[in-house]
């Protein structure tokens, strides 16, 4: 993660870091995010989309515009 220097990172840390920060979503709406509506090179399968990760491999993405 970024915050050791890599820009990549798996969904699960995405997941692990949301916990020990208290979130509240269900793990589905935040993988949601992250393999689809935040993710440049997904299927469009949402009305709205962004454009700040880049899937490099399957589960593992990096920041889209460093």
């Amino acid at each position: 993660m970024k915050q050791n220097g890599v820009n990549s990172f798996t969904t699960q840390e995405v997941l692990d870091f949301m916990k020990s920060r208290g979130a509240l979503y269900k793990n589905s709406t935040i993988k949601t995010h992250i393999c689809s509506k935040c993710c440049i090179n997904a299927n469009k399968n949402h009305a709205t989309v962004y454009n700040d990760y880049r899937r490099i491999e399957n589960g593992k993405y990096e920041l889209s515009n460093v």
